[in-house]
């Protein structure tokens, strides 16, 4: 039967946009930008990688040769294990650190897994970063700082991905941390 003139097509749903999408960064190489509007306190995507010791990361050479502060490792709270998402991780490895942070990173108390978490609301199209907070054993020496120089340009920028000694919070912990010369992302 044939569809009178006057009827309107209906228009298939849009396709969903996907919650993240990994482009070139302003701050660092790679970045992820929000693909839809993201909602405060929204879990974006879990920091993914092979779980491996301590002992074993400090075996491992850097994930590029050319530039050895420059990992894919993230220390986990237990002071035991590290992730390598340079083995078998995924997106969350190219989210760049910012001073002036829109997400922060939670543990899960059941198992060895780690989740970004929005803290605020973020606009498509917005970077997604988060303060690694790194935390190195040795020195605080003005090279140090410059080997894990920030480059997120917030106002309020200090300069560096090192966690810098001060008095105490009342949250220990830290996004990203790492111990010896070892970090998690520079």
């Amino acid at each position: 039967m044939p569809t009178p003139r006057s009827a309107k097509k209906v228009a298939a749903p849009a396709a969903r946009q996907p919650k993240i999408i990994v482009k070139n960064s302003r701050v660092h190489g790679r970045g992820v930008y929000a693909g839809r509007k993201l909602a405060k306190g929204e879990r974006v995507i879990e920091y993914k990688g092979e779980l491996i010791s301590w002992k074993e990361c400090d075996r491992r050479p850097p994930s590029d040769p050319d530039d050895p502060h420059h990992t894919f490792f993230f220390s986990l709270s237990d002071g035991k294990n590290v992730i390598d998402a340079s083995v078998g991780g995924n997106a969350a490895r190219w989210i760049n650190h910012s001073c002036n942070p829109n997400c922060e990173t939670e543990e899960d108390d059941e198992a060895p897994r780690v989740f970004v978490v929005t803290t605020r609301d973020i606009n498509p199209g917005e970077e997604l970063n988060y303060d690694y907070g790194l935390v190195i054993d040795e020195r605080m020496t003005p090279t140090l700082k410059k080997n894990y120089e920030c480059r997120c340009g917030s106002k309020n920028c200090r300069g560096t991905m090192l966690a810098l000694k001060s008095k105490p919070a009342k949250s220990t912990k830290r996004a990203g941390s790492a111990k010896r010369k070892t970090a998690k992302k520079a």
